[in-house]
């Protein structure tokens, strides 16, 4: 048997003895695979996928130490707890913990004790920290949340810049990327910057089907609010909210109506703001109200909702967001209302960003504008989302507008119109001046361009900007124009594109994007797919242990196990260790430590009904 076949089998019995899985899913075997041939590997893949578990056993199988850069103290946290849960010894060194506690953390690390050892980007990236690495067999460095570092990007966070060092740091050691937000140009600047471009990239596509999509203009205040997530009451779910002062008259308007609400921003104190994430994590039914202070690293699997009040800041934000709904694969919800105020102050937060960087700001602008036209989208919701990161799919039937088509008006020759300036134009301007250029503006850069002597110049006088703007993201989103956010975001013909132009292909659009609709109804749904009413009640009898034994503990629920761990133990009734050891996420720490505790909890329950 060769190394790397020794490797994949070592790999496998590692997953099925320590993390209780009979198989990999979905990208995760060839990101392993890639990571234990050596190779720097970037892997994008969606929230809920299991990132994590590549580079924890690709770590395990490689020996020696895997260093795991992260940006939140939280989620370090979680994830130590849940490794060590499953009997593995990792570490974390962070500012949260008091000097005692990270020196004897670092004693363990150093005399080979934990694989494992989490750190953030600042704590690693000083002098004394690489030093003291260099001097251990470190084996994997893997970096989470790995757009941070990318100025493409949406989150760009200037302490992960340094990051770039590390393949100088510590030559001959594969690096790992992952993250589940990253367009083409991000991940391209991600590679650049850890790998110097030599690494595998693999897109294990982005679609989440179970979150149902859908988008509302504003036009009832907090009615519009309390109706959407009052029907999910008994459900855990996320409010975001624009601002501070919003985060916390919302809270307070749920709470007024019976609804456990929490807010959670920037301004807060930092016990209070960990005491209302711990509620939520360990609460079932708690809704946190809360900026995007809240989020990254979040990983409580039942989030039935995510509810936006005000536009995100770009697709990419909007995805993560919407991202930390339905972990575990049931039914969930992500809704967002939008008005034209939130554009007007998306634009506003744009232009007064630090940076400096006008280009920067530009790019911005245009995510932007995919976001208003996924807003805007006239077929499919997902489909328009999916677009934006390069994936294809068909209509879902899971959003608003597959489940619910809004009225279309036959936009053929509009869209030639515009298609016909974009052509003429030489397919390398934005929105703002084709749109100048259809109306028939005398503006010097028509003048200076020539663009008042093309065909296109004027043909569309008899409509307003903001009519010519909406039609326009209508043709991005529905793919008939590719809009490039890396480079100006100049606006160019696609294939289909062509085809309209032609004649061969049709075009619809919205003509009024402020809908009149009904409030969201909740999503209906069972406890999980196949339990009697038997099982589901041996199953609350499960959740209920499983919530005291993590709150002894001090961790989330779903680190002593999953929801779905739980329902296979409600329906397989195991009744010896054997038979234990078989249900789903059961390693042999969990098997230790937690088998008799279960076994007792499934015996007494059915003598009870006996």
């Amino acid at each position: 048997m060769n190394e790397a076949v020794d490797r994949q089998a070592r790999a496998r019995k590692l997953l099925h003895d320590i993390f209780g899985y009979s198989d990999f899913r979905g990208a995760q075997e060839p990101v392993v695979r890639s990571l234990l041939c050596g190779r720097n590997t970037l892997a994008v893949m969606p929230t809920g996928s299991g990132k994590s578990l590549c580079f924890q056993i690709s770590g395990m199988v490689l020996g020696g130490l895997t260093i795991v850069v992260s940006p939140l103290v939280a989620l370090m946290h979680d994830q130590v707890a849940a490794l060590r849960l499953a009997g593995v010894p990792a570490e974390t060194i962070n500012s949260s913990r008091d000097r005692m506690e990270n020196v004897d953390a670092w004693r363990r690390v150093a005399a080979g004790e934990s694989p494992l050892l989490y750190l953030s980007p600042e704590r690693l990236m000083t002098d004394r920290m690489l030093s003291a690495l260099q001097r251990l067999p470190v084996r994997l460095i893997a970096i989470d949340e790995a757009h941070c570092i990318s100025q493409w990007g949406p989150a760009f966070r200037p302490d992960y810049e340094s990051l770039a060092r590390l393949r100088d740091q510590f030559p001959g050691v594969p690096i790992a990327a992952l993250t589940a937000t990253a367009d083409k140009a991000t991940r391209n600047d991600i590679a650049a910057k850890l790998f110097g471009g030599d690494g595998e990239i693999f897109v294990a596509g982005f679609d989440r089907p179970n979150i149902r999509l859908s988008v509302e203009m504003k036009s009832g205040g907090t009615r519009q609010i309390l109706d959407f997530v009052a029907a999910h009451k008994g459900d855990s779910g996320i409010v975001y909210c624009l601002s501070r002062k919003k985060t916390e008259s919302v809270a307070r308007m749920l709470c007024d109506n019976g609804i456990p609400a929490l807010p959670y921003h920037a301004g807060m104190d930092k016990g209070e703001r960990d005491a209302n994430q711990d509620t939520f994590m360990t609460e079932p039914g708690s809704v946190m109200v809360a900026t995007i202070a809240f989020g990254m690293g979040i990983d409580k699997p039942d989030i039935r909702f995510v509810l936006h009040t005000d536009l995100p800041g770009s697709m990419e934000a909007y995805y993560q967001e919407i991202g930390r709904a339905g972990r575990d694969g049931e039914a969930a919800e992500a809704h967002m209302l939008y008005g034209l105020d939130d554009i007007r102050m998306r634009r506003v937060f744009i232009e007064q960003e630090d940076s400096g960087d006008d280009d920067r700001r530009r790019r911005e602008h245009k995510r932007l504008d995919a976001l208003i036209g996924f807003c805007e989208a006239p077929s499919c919701r997902r489909r328009t989302l999916l677009a934006y990161f390069g994936d294809e799919i068909k209509e879902c039937g899971n959003c608003d507008i597959c489940l619910n088509p809004v009225e279309m008006v036959d936009g053929l020759v509009e869209g030639q119109q515009a298609l016909t300036v974009v052509q003429q134009t030489g397919q390398r301007f934005g929105a703002s001046h084709i749109v100048d250029v259809l109306r028939g503006a005398d503006t010097e850069k028509i003048r200076a361009a020539g663009h008042d002597a093309v065909a296109g110049f004027g043909a569309g006088a008899g409509r307003s900007k903001d009519a010519w703007r909406s039609i326009i993201r209508q043709l991005v989103a529905a793919g008939y124009l590719r809009l490039d956010v890396a480079g100006y975001g100049g606006l160019a013909l696609t294939d289909d594109g062509r085809k309209l132009l032609r004649g061969d292909a049709a075009f619809a659009y919205r003509a009024d994007t402020i809908k009149q609709e009904k409030t969201s109804k909740a999503l209906a749904r069972e406890v999980a797919a196949g339990l009697t009413p038997a099982d589901a009640a041996l199953l609350g009898v499960l959740k209920k242990l499983r919530r005291d034994l993590a709150s002894e503990r001090g961790v989330p629920a779903y680190v002593v196990f999953s929801d779905r761990s739980l329902q296979d133990m409600a329906q397989s009734r195991p009744r010896t260790h054997s038979q234990f050891a078989e249900v789903h996420g059961v390693g042999a720490a969990k098997l230790r430590d937690f088998a008799d505790t279960f076994l007792a909890a499934i015996e007494a329950a059915e003598s009870a009904t006996a």
